[in-house]
């Protein structure tokens, strides 16, 4: 009897091998969550609590790495910072004279998955911040956006309409989160399985920042510059 039931277990774990392998094929989110329950998240030990899990729970894969492949910075969209200052008043013969306030922010940006949205609780967004803030110039991933502004004197010409408006200047940080399961060598009721590795891309956004004075938070970096339009 025994020896037919572990013919029996045998012949159950080989009809189970096609669904296994077909099952190797995962999806970015599927990968994502390997990579949040792994044994060993960008270098740093985890518990099953870490990710709030319970014990029986146990590790999804083994090791779970983000790796930088690019970055980049350019000019972001071109927002309006001010409200107009029209000099269209009749019978007007000279520039009017204005003291302008303008302000504009620029936000960080988020990862593709769920996992790495901005204060997910539990999630994998925190993780990012260490190769981000190895650039120079970048936001704190946990503060959400970065201001600009100044307060500027100007001159509106005759039967014209003045506003201001800021392009700020952003950088993208491209990677990949490379999530490995370990070769398992196999026992008597376990098929051994090779070493598996799988790949999410993901990449994320934010404003250049330039340093604040006096300790004072830093504001985004960029280009402002005056438009005239017609009454």
């Amino acid at each position: 009897m025994a020896i037919g039931a572990a013919l029996a277990t045998g012949g159950a774990i080989v009809t189970l091998l096609p669904s296994a392998n077909a099952a190797d094929e995962k999806t970015p989110d599927q990968i994502m969550r390997m990579c949040q329950r792994s044994a060993v998240l960008n270098g740093k030990q985890q518990s099953v609590s870490d990710f709030g899990g319970a014990f029986a729970d146990g590790f999804e894969s083994d090791n779970c790495d983000f790796v930088e492949t690019k970055f980049e910075t350019f000019d972001g969209p071109t927002e309006k910072s001010s409200i107009d200052f029209p000099n269209c008043e009749p019978n007007v013969a000279e520039p009017a004279k204005v003291s302008i306030t303008w302000s504009a922010a620029a936000a960080q940006g988020q990862g593709k998955y769920s996992v790495t949205q901005q204060g997910a609780g539990g999630g994998l967004f925190g993780f990012l911040s260490g190769s981000w803030l190895k650039h120079k110039g970048t936001l704190d991933m946990t503060v959400k956006s970065a201001t600009a502004g100044a307060a500027e004197q100007r001159e509106v010409p005759v039967g014209k309409v003045l506003h201001m408006e800021f392009t700020p200047k952003l950088q993208r940080m491209t990677g990949e989160w490379r999530v490995r399961l370990d070769a398992d060598p196999g026992s008597f009721a376990v098929n051994p399985s090779p070493e598996q590795n799988f790949v999410a891309p993901d990449v994320v956004e934010g404003p250049v920042i330039l340093p604040g004075a006096a300790g004072a938070p830093g504001v985004a970096d960029g280009t402002s510059k005056a438009v005239l339009e017609d009454c």
